[in-house]
């Protein structure tokens, strides 16, 4: 019979493959980035470096959410155990944690988009659309905040037990 792990396994090996996707546009935006930068003024300088934090901040996420669900619905990455550079988070973070880091990368990564519209806000921007922005962003500020009082709640109940 097929279980959990058959059917999560080659998801997981599809997020590597993203990854790399990610790793190879950022290389690819980088090394156009640095020629570039020397006639850039402040602010481009600044949204070369917000567009290559958004995909660091992206390659992160996806690393958190493969690594974890590999390790929480899968199976134990154990050849790794014992390493010096094994993150402390692997093998500790079950899906409320990794709920929490998953809003709390969102937040981020919606705020730098913020900040990149910002940047831009002298070449036009639509008001319209920088309001649903806005409002996106703190609705998932406001959902980062309840996720964490519920697991709060939890965590307390359970110590009271």
């Amino acid at each position: 019979m097929f279980s959990s792990r058959w059917l999560l396994a080659p998801i997981f090996l599809g997020m590597i493959v993203v990854i790399a996707i990610i790793f190879i546009k950022f290389f690819q935006l980088l090394i156009g980035f640095i020629p570039e930068s020397m006639g850039m003024s402040f602010e481009e300088v600044a949204m070369g470096a917000l567009n290559l934090l958004d995909l660091a901040l992206l390659g992160n996420l996806i690393l958190l959410v493969t690594f974890s669900g590999y390790e929480n619905f899968v199976s134990k990455i154990n050849p790794a155990q014992d390493h010096k550079d094994r993150p402390s988070w692997m093998g500790n973070l079950d899906f409320s944690g990794l709920k929490l880091k998953i809003v709390g990368s969102i937040v981020v990564i919606s705020l730098i988009e913020l900040l990149h519209d910002f940047l831009e806000a002298a070449q036009g921007v639509d008001p319209n659309i920088e309001f649903w922005r806005i409002l996106l962003h703190i609705v998932f500020v406001i959902s980062g905040v309840l996720f964490a009082l519920m697991d709060y709640i939890s965590a307390k109940s359970k110590t009271e037990e």
